[in-house]
């Protein structure tokens, strides 16, 4: 299995799953900042998208038939009424909930303020002032390094071939604890409303540049329940932040970040 590679790549190697293809580097690519720019302009061209992937991240591809079954609307719209009705009790209670000695309590979290599903959070027009999915992309993954965080140098450089990111988590099976078709499904989404790009998977940990994040409180508030529907765990339990604290950080954010346990 075989598919023509961008030039000036580090030593490498293809792997199979089923019908999925992708080519991994051997190693972390040192030289990493000046060929991802180079792979994320070529990506329509090659059909390839790069991405930097921990070792075994890979399981069983999941085809692209579920993730285009999900009806993204009706599908949040039904996990929001099951989601409100599990923690309104807790939503509607400030009593601080038992913690273990010497930790302190945790932040009342009044949930989000909704009664029923609002509605995905609409798209953000392109304007000059903003950069480009690429540039995001870029920007993202240069301050990864810089600051060393999620165990970035633990990833080797994978191209997937597919038309786009978001199928990307398909394509390879990621393991991660995640509902998968689900989440390609509003990665698909994030995409096309806010120019987001799926740049890192560390371990069960998902990294993504934001070119066009939410400037209104409203839309950000939307835009946080889709978070919480992810299922994610650092936005849903690990730590518990509540719902105001977190939406307030979306407007102008230009990278978010999900894992679970």
């Amino acid at each position: 299995m075989s598919f023509a590679l961008p030039n000036g790549l580090p030593p490498g190697r293809f792997q199979s799953s089923g019908p999925a293809q992708a080519w991994v580097s051997d190693e972390f690519p040192h030289d990493i900042e000046r060929l991802w720019p180079r792979l994320l302009s070529e990506q329509a061209a090659c059909g390839l998208v790069p991405l930097m992937c921990w070792p075994g991240a890979r399981g069983t591809p999941l085809g692209l038939g579920q993730v285009e079954a999900v009806r993204l609307e009706e599908r949040l719209a039904s996990d929001f009424a099951e989601y409100r009705r599990r923690r309104l009790s807790s939503w509607t209670d400030p009593t601080p909930a038992p913690v273990p000695e010497g930790v302190e309590p945790w932040p009342h979290d009044p949930g989000p303020p909704f009664e029923q599903w609002p509605g995905l959070a609409p798209p953000v027009p392109t304007t000059s002032a903003d950069p480009t999915p690429e540039e995001a992309a870029s920007s993202l993954l240069a301050r990864l390094i810089e600051t060393g965080q999620f165990g970035l140098d633990e990833c080797r450089l994978m191209l997937v071939a597919t038309r786009r990111g978001s199928d990307a988590l398909a394509s390879i099976g990621w393991s991660a604890q995640a509902p998968i078709s689900l989440l390609c499904a509003l990665l698909r989404s994030w995409e096309d409303r806010f120019g987001a790009r799926l740049v890192a998977l560390c371990g069960s940990g998902l990294h993504m540049a934001v070119a066009r994040p939410p400037r209104k409180a409203d839309h950000a508030n939307r835009l946080a329940l889709e978070h919480v529907l992810s299922t994610a765990n650092n936005i849903v339990d690990d730590p518990p932040t509540p719902f105001p604290e977190y939406a307030a950080g979306l407007p102008g954010r230009t990278s978010w970040s999900f894992w679970w346990d």
